[in-house]
């Protein structure tokens, strides 16, 4: 069964219920009475657990196959029973309304869930019975609901969205600030701070909530707060703001005084616990006209509280490892490089949505002896912090035999061996190019890697093919160098596979879109790449890098000679 039918939280909801309760098995057989249902059938819990419901009450045999029927069909069933049970009474026949529920499980039917009342009073057992019955729909239905992404404010906002009218007229999901990214100032001593992750209220109270903290806002919290009561000792406390004590700080007694301004009057506010670890708190807010929080309403918000606490620990721990890949990739590729007095370079990193976990895409600029410079693009495989650290020694290695002065087949193939003995298991694709500014040549070698394109001054792209070897990491080497003209005022455009790869296309196809780019007015580097990711990369499933450079126009310029 799921968990929120194990005997801890079956009794912590169903103890107190005015309405005799019982859960049984897929054989009939009782696994649960609450006290209601002892006193209505005048046995103890231990003489039901384990046997049916026919040997309990045998007089009463002929509802066994109604129970039958909701088990295989899964249709509930309202039905009113006559007759006797072993609890002493006056009365030759009783007159009972029970209501049979079916529990599933990954979407098999594991059980029953029987809600009864005495037929007397009936308006008052009648409420009751439907309340008992709303409780197990909503947390039957948790499951589908809240968690379906490992997004953090998307669980927050199906959380909110969930209890939403349901449960509360108004619901906040507050969590802590990340460990990773920007730092959030600190609050003053004894306030707490969270920020503010989904706020949802029913109709017009929508949008007068909002005047609490809009989602994405801080929110502070008094010491004295139902919410930081709640935190500190990670218990539910319901909050009646009509039996205020004195002494609330103002912090408290503004926010309190505006809430009744708009008609709420308690709330309900759980921790949102996983691990052993506080994430935030979940706020439950009643109006005029309903109805207050009872022992019921507390042991199910706890438990959606629990619930959602898990996929909310989930999406944070997902969160963390995509915010260190991010800021760890986004540090590397704005390391400072040095000044190229003779080249305009121009580059830009998008990453992939929010998602997607974080890629390996790199590129890098080195300038070399004779006036060339070498240009680098590459893409570790896999995704992730470890890709991201994969593509820093990638690039740290690279950065080294640059120095060699080697032709980029040669580089490759050094760098192929080395990444195959450094035992780092990561392969990348790899595109090299060295601009040759006297030469007015760019030699090229790819491992892997998808080919460049040339735009020369008045005239259209061209995707220049080049020879293609094995990704680099594989130790199979095989590269080879091509020349490509590159005069004075060609664009060098190269890119990482992000850019073009789409689902369902040849990337033969996608590749050759990029012939059609053109110089925009102006001529500026900055304005090509952003009409290139403004055209292609509104639908990009990965990461996406780009880097464009050419050589600056001038006067006619000779290799210098080696001094004699």
């Amino acid at each position: 069964m799921p968990s929120f039918f194990d005997p801890k939280t079956v009794a912590a909801l169903f103890d107190g219920n005015p309405a005799a309760v019982a859960v049984l098995d897929h054989d009939l057989r009782y696994t649960y009475v609450n006290p209601a249902l002892e006193r209505l059938n005048g046995l103890s819990a231990a003489s039901h657990i384990g046997r049916t419901f026919s040997q309990v009450l045998p007089g009463l045999h002929g509802q066994a196959g109604t129970l039958r029927d909701v088990l295989a069909d899964g249709e509930p069933r309202e039905v009113t029973i006559s007759g006797r049970t072993w609890a002493p009474t006056e009365e030759e026949q009783q007159l009972w309304r029970a209501t049979y529920h079916r529990l599933d499980a990954e979407g098999e039917g594991c059980g029953l869930m029987a809600i009864i009342v005495e037929i007397t009073d009936i308006a008052r057992q009648r409420e009751e019975l439907e309340r008992a019955r709303g409780h197990v729909a909503l947390l039957s239905t948790a499951a589908v609901r809240i968690g379906t992404t490992l997004d953090m404010d998307t669980t927050c906002r199906e959380l909110a969205d969930f209890v939403v009218p349901d449960f509360a007229d108004v619901a906040a999901v507050d969590v802590f600030p990340a460990e990773v990214g920007h730092s959030v100032r600190r609050p003053a001593p004894g306030v707490v701070r969270l920020r503010r992750a989904a706020l949802r209220g029913d109709g017009d109270l929508d949008e007068q909530v909002q005047r609490f903290g809009h989602p994405g806002e801080y929110v502070d919290f008094a010491a004295d707060s139902a919410v930081t009561r709640c935190l500190a000792d990670n218990e539910p406390v319901v909050d009646d703001w009509e039996n205020h004590k004195r002494g609330r700080s103002a912090l408290t007694a503004d926010r309190i005084a505006a809430s009744r301004a708009l008609g709420l009057r308690q709330a309900l506010v759980v921790p949102l616990t996983a691990r052993s670890r506080p994430l935030g708190a979940l706020t439950l807010i009643r109006a005029e006209g309903s109805p207050a929080f009872g022992d019921q309403d507390v042991a199910v918000a706890r438990e959606l509280a629990a619930r959602a606490a898990v996929d909310l620990d989930h999406a944070r721990r997902y969160d963390h490892e995509h915010s260190i890949a991010r800021e760890l990739q986004r540090s590397l590729l704005s390391e400072p490089r040095g000044p190229h007095p003779h080249v305009e370079i121009a580059t830009r990193y998008l990453p992939a949505d929010e998602g997607v976990l974080v890629g390996g895409d790199w590129f890098d600029v080195v300038p070399l002896q004779d006036g060339r410079h070498l240009k680098a693009m590459g893409d570790v495989m896999g995704h992730g912090v470890e890709a991201a650290v994969a593509m820093s020694q990638y690039r740290s290695l690279l950065r080294l035999l640059a120095g060699e002065d080697l032709p980029p087949h040669r580089i490759l193939e050094q760098l192929d061996t080395m990444v195959e003995r450094s035992g780092l298991d990561r392969a990348a694709t790899c595109l090299l190019a060295v601009v040759d500014r006297f030469g007015g040549v760019c030699e090229v070698a790819s491992a892997g890697h998808l080919p460049p394109v040339f735009i020369d001054p008045g005239a259209g792209a061209r995707v220049v093919p080049v020879p293609v070897g094995p990704p680099l990491g594989t130790g199979f080497g095989g590269y080879r160098t091509a020349s490509v003209p590159c005069g004075p005022g060609t664009v060098l455009f190269i890119y990482t596979d992000g850019l073009v790869e789409r689902r369902g296309e040849d990337i033969d196809v996608s590749v050759g879109r990029l012939a059609s780019l053109a110089m925009p007015p102006g001529g500026r580097l900055e304005d090509l790449l952003d009409q290139v990711l403004d055209r292609f990369g509104e639908d990009a499933e990965d990461d996406i890098a780009v880097l464009a450079s050419r050589i600056r126009e001038g006067p006619p310029v000779v290799r210098p000679t080696p001094a004699e």
